[in-house]
This record gives structure tokens, C-alpha cells and sequence, in this order.
């Protein structure tokens, strides 16, 4: 069964964060814990951490301290939905967040969506507007489980390092 779900917190970002990575909407795990990518078993923080030579963030300060150190911001596509847990192939009804407005804020120059979903999302409802096309990067999510996957992964969050190297 559907339910309507209404992002619960907001962006992460610093005046000077340089690259905006969105998700579709934040997990049940991630609404419980109030921050980004907070289900026990995706990868997003090991392959971001493993791609910038960090060590992997435990806590959200750890996450949050990481992002600034990097000049990456983190939000989602979508402000409300509804949606069958945290299944973005069941997404019905989206809201989009407003990009442009936390743009305004800080000095996003690249956007990588992270799944097919909000890539889809993003450009139906956000690149209309922010003129700024979106670099797919393929899923973290507990559900993109097969062999050899977190090696994929590693290598396509590559894009993000080179973007840092390029400022």
C-alpha cells in the first residue's frame, strides 16, 4: 500500500558547496534518522568516502562534516510523493523540491542524480529550470545488490573527484 511521504528535513549545503548530488526521497531509514542515505546497508557513504580518501562517516556529524570538507551538497528531487516504502519505481504523484533556490545559496557548478529515478525526475522537473543538465550516477541503494556492483559504483562516483579536481 501506497503512502504519501513529505521530505522531513532539508538540504545539506555550505555557501560554498561547488556540487548538489539528489536523491528521489528519503527512505523510511533515512526520514527515522533525519539525514541522507541512512539505511544500514547502502553504500552511497562507503563509495563516497572510498572515492574522496576519507574515512567512512559513522555519525551524521561524520556525514555532514565529510560533505562540507568535499563542497558537496546533498537533497532530493522530490519535496512529497507517494510511494509503496522506499521503492522509487512505485513513485506516483511527485512534488519536486525548488533546486533553483538552494542554487541561489551556494555555487553549485555539477548535479549528479543518484539512481535512475531521480534522474527521470530531475529531468522532467528540475532541468526546465536550472538549465543544468544532471550526471547520472548509478544507485547505492541496498536494492542494486548485484556481484561486483560496489566496484561499478566506485568507479562511476569517480565523475565526483574529477569535478573537485577541476575547481
Amino acid at each position: 500500500m501506497k503512502e504519501y511521504v513529505t521530505h522531513e528535513f532539508g538540504p545539506f549545503y555550505q555557501t560554498d558547496s561547488k556540487i548538489l548530488i539528489l536523491g528521489s526521497i528519503p527512505s523510511k531509514q533515512s526520514r527515522i534518522q533525519g539525514f541522507y542515505y541512512g539505511h544500514p546497508k547502502n553504500r552511497f557513504w562507503k563509495v563516497l568516502a572510498t572515492v574522496l580518501n576519507e574515512p567512512i562517516p559513522i555519525s551524521i556529524d561524520d556525514k555532514k562534516a565529510l560533505l562540507t570538507r568535499n563542497k558537496i551538497a546533498l537533497w532530493d528531487v522530490l519535496a512529497s510523493c507517494e510511494i509503496h516504502g522506499s521503492s522509487d519505481s512505485s513513485i506516483t504523484n511527485p512534488i519536486p523540491n525548488d533546486i533553483v533556490s538552494l542554487m541561489k545559496q551556494c555555487q553549485i557548478k555539477k548535479i549528479y542524480t543518484t539512481g535512475k529515478k531521480s534522474y527521470q525526475l530531475y529531468q522532467k522537473y528540475c532541468y526546465p529550470t536550472t538549465k543544468i543538465e544532471a550526471i547520472y550516477l548509478p544507485s547505492t541503494s541496498p536494492a542494486n545488490c548485484k556481484k561486483g556492483i560496489e566496484q561499478e559504483l566506485i568507479n562511476a562516483y569517480q565523475k565526483i573527484k574529477e569535478t573537485l579536481y577541476l575547481e
